[in-house]
């Protein structure tokens, strides 16, 4: 018990790391982190039969963010001025290609965002990602295939992205 304690910890970071992204505000981030570890605790007898711990809770974590996205709430206005926390302070120029890509990816379909984030940032396989939402894997590949290339179409400033051939 005392090494699957050290594992679901050892995931922390991954997982604020994943919050972040998709809450794009620290304390919601960090509210949905301690949902997630609070459900996982609660299953603590479901951990022997659990192979990816790191999948598993993103997989929680995933459901429990769909449910907060789907609730009705009222629009919050943040009143501090906390900005993101920044490994290494950019350049200018960093700063702003860094501030588009994150408008091009709120312009996501939720669908195509949760998977461009866990194959972008948090480098899970096809495989994983499928395991984690509950979808094929042929869907992840689609949808991150379209997700890259909506993206793609954002930064270059293009209002739709092109149009893909058809190939008979």
């Amino acid at each position: 018990m005392q090494d699957d304690e050290q594992l679901l910890l050892s995931c922390v970071p991954r997982l604020r790391r994943y919050a972040q992204a998709l809450t794009r505000h620290r304390d919601d981030a960090d509210d949905l982190v301690q949902e997630t570890l609070v459900r996982a605790w609660s299953k603590a007898g479901l951990w022997r039969g659990v192979s990816d711990m790191r999948a598993w809770l993103l997989g929680i974590m995933h459901n429990l963010h769909v449910d907060r996205v789907r609730r009705p709430r009222l629009s919050l206005v943040e009143m501090d001025d906390d900005t993101p926390e920044v490994p290494v302070a950019p350049t200018q120029g960093d700063r702003l290609s860094l501030r588009d890509l994150q408008a091009a990816l709120e312009l996501l379909p939720l669908e195509q965002k949760q998977v461009v984030l866990l194959v972008g940032l948090e480098d899970m396989s096809y495989a994983e990602v499928a395991a984690t939402l509950g979808i094929p894997i042929g869907t992840v590949m689609s949808r991150l295939s379209r997700g890259r290339e909506r993206l793609r179409a954002l930064m270059e400033g293009r209002e739709t992205p092109q149009r893909l051939k058809v190939v008979k």
